[in-house]
């Protein structure tokens, strides 16, 4: 049996609910499901064995002192005891490939809707619930399987156990009966119990983990701006709920663990009890009440199993339904294309702002508000719908991976990646060469990065830049937008976290890159999208386009705005006017501030 993964379509799920998309994966592997079920089942029955023969061997071998029937009966149990164990390795072997396929499916199927949601899937769902179904809900989804091999053969065992215990005592037959259901139903409220602790726990690890990474990604700036004590009160705070709600599950699964260890000895204790009294009145053979005590002895693993199968179907549904949640996130807008994108490059223009934007301009827009200037960088990438239109064509209605290709929006959340840096600047373009890779980095003001670091280009760089600075990080993922090569590229505020000297460099070299080519420089006037308040930027703009109140109020060049827009002004200059609202500046996110506060001059 042989495990192929990734599955090259591991299938479209079943989201309904928990339950579905367990039998989902089931179903999705019916063969090694089956297996699993014929191994297990047998397995099970072959525990069964060794008690049938043992009672033999007494009643036919040591009672009569039969030394033949003694032997045969002797061979036939260690026989039957060697082959049961190689059935018990198969079923091992094929409910480890059950459970691992169910996983990998998992993340499959995982991974690939979280794609196609795309920008769509941080807004509606936190990383630390994203983190959580890899670190833990995955292995409670795989566990679950196990019910499919053992946890169905427990049940067949339990039924030729009652039948062979019918051919010896029907008054212990009837125990077993009733007594094994018995069992299980006194657990339905501790395991219901168990279910609902368990989804609330998982709740608050996941905005636990959510806040630990904020926390993390953003500890220089704590430590800058003196809120790392009030942070940590608060992730201890909340640590300690989760430590409470975690001893609320521990102490459901603790007495789960309890029961099914200890009833079952009861059972087995009252059971031997009543064979004993049967076999002192002769009414069942001194070899029968040892096969009683076996096979009763025996039914503790598939009680277990039972047992284990049950809490393992609780925790499966609760992680299931979170792994359900993800799955069942659609994008703002669905991707039927009912429209084609422009075949040449078209006025992009913005019906709620009344931004147009011209094809093969530097425009600069300046936003009053952050909020405005973010919704609206939204609508021209279409990440959300919107009357935005392409060409004089509707923008959501046309094909997003064509959209994707040709419109860009870079900001300063963009996740930088693992790995060489040559990787990471050219992630899915790799047949760009590195002549453009320095010629992007040149633009970006970043050449000094590579001859900073041991092997250039090759040099390793650890997730979301953690090793570099934040104006270092900001000028990678500006070359690497660049490098993207969109016919439309929107920055948003894309040199926020550099000193002025870096920044009228990125400014003086920026339309150039745009405007020719980057090796042969010749014309090809990329449109070039700018979201910011900075005068270096806006002195380079082929247009300005002053955002007030979520409405284009003026449009032209920098230095006319400045003469015309008592607004715009106050704007640009607004550390120097004491009267200007300082809570205009779109970098509000922790991870920015981070940057800004502790930043040294970019280098």
């Amino acid at each position: 049996m042989r495990l192929t993964v990734p599955h090259a379509d591991p299938g479209t799920p079943d989201a309904r609910g928990p339950g579905r998309y367990l039998l989902w994966l089931i179903r999705k592997q019916p063969g090694r499901v089956a297996l699993g079920f014929l191994f297990g089942s047998t397995w099970m029955i072959g525990m069964v064995v060794p008690p049938y023969l043992l009672a033999h061997a007494i009643d036919d071998g040591l009672q009569p002192r039969d030394t033949t029937m003694l032997t045969v009966w002797t061979a036939a149990l260690l026989l039957a005891g060697a082959l049961n164990a190689a059935i018990g390795v198969a079923r091992h072997r094929t409910m480890t490939f059950v459970r691992l396929d169910a996983g990998f499916r998992t993340v499959q199927v995982v991974i690939r809707h979280a794609v196609a949601v795309g920008a769509e899937l941080p807004r509606r769902v936190t990383s630390g619930e994203v983190v959580s179904i890899g670190a833990a809900d995955l292995d409670r989804v795989m566990r679950t399987m196990t019910t499919t091999g053992p946890g169905i053969g427990a049940i067949v065992s339990y039924v030729v156990v009652t039948v062979l215990l019918l051919d010896i005592s029907t008054p212990l037959a009837l125990i077993v009966v009733i007594g094994v259901p018995g069992l299980l139903l006194a657990l339905l409220p501790m395991l219901n119990r168990l279910r609902a602790t368990e989804t609330v726990y998982r709740d608050h690890q996941g905005a636990l983990t959510a806040r630990a990474g904020d926390i993390v990604a953003g500890l220089r700036v704590l430590c800058g701006i003196g809120g790392k004590d009030r942070f940590a009160r608060r992730y201890h705070h909340e640590s300690h709920h989760l430590r409470v709600t975690g001893y609320r599950v521990g102490a459901v699964a603790s007495w789960i663990q309890a029961i099914s260890v200890g009833l079952p000895m009861v059972f087995l204790a009252l059971v031997t009890w009543l064979g004993a009294r049967l076999a002192a009145t002769g009414q069942i053979t001194i070899g029968e009440l040892v096969a009683v005590y076996g096979y009763v002895a025996m039914l503790t693993t598939p009680i277990w199993f039972l047992i284990e199968g049950a809490q393992d179907i609780s925790r499966g549904l609760v992680a299931a339904r979170r792994v359900t949640r993800v799955l069942t996130l659609r994008p703002t807008i669905d991707d039927h294309a009912t429209a084609a994108c422009p075949p040449d490059p078209a006025p992009l223009h913005d019906p709620t702002t009344g931004l147009t934007v011209n094809p093969g301009e530097l425009l600069l827009i300046a936003p009053d508000h952050p909020a405005d200037a973010l919704a609206l960088t939204d609508r021209l990438g279409r990440y959300t719908r919107s009357d935005t239109t392409w060409g004089g064509a509707p923008l959501t209605a046309m094909p997003a991976t064509e959209v994707r290709r040709r419109i860009l929006v870079a900001d300063n959340d963009a996740h930088l990646f693992a790995g060489a840096l040559r990787e990471t600047l050219t992630t899915g373009h790799t047949a760009v060469t590195d002549d453009a890779v320095h010629h992007a980095l040149h633009t970006a003001a970043a050449s000094e990065i590579i001859t900073g670091l041991p092997a250039g280009l090759d040099s390793p760089v650890d997730t979301q830049g953690r090793d570099l600075s934040g104006g270092q990080r900001q000028r990678l993922r500006l070359a690497r937008a660049l490098l993207a090569d969109p016919e439309i590229l929107i920055l948003v505020e894309p040199t926020s976290a550099v000193d002025a000297h870096t920044e009228a460099a990125v400014a003086a070299r920026l339309r150039d890159h745009r405007h020719h080519h980057p090796r042969h420089h010749h014309p090809r006037r990329r449109t070039t999208v700018i979201v910011g308040t900075s005068p270096l930027l806006a002195d380079r703009a082929d247009r300005v386009a002053y955002l007030a109140g979520g409405r284009i109020a003026a449009t032209g060049r920098h230095h006319d705005l400045l003469d015309t827009e008592p607004g715009y002004r106050a704007l640009v200059h607004r550390g120097e006017d004491p009267h200007t609202d300082p809570h205009t500046d779109l970098d509000t996110d922790l991870d920015t501030d981070l940057d800004t506060a502790d930043e040294e001059p970019a280098r």
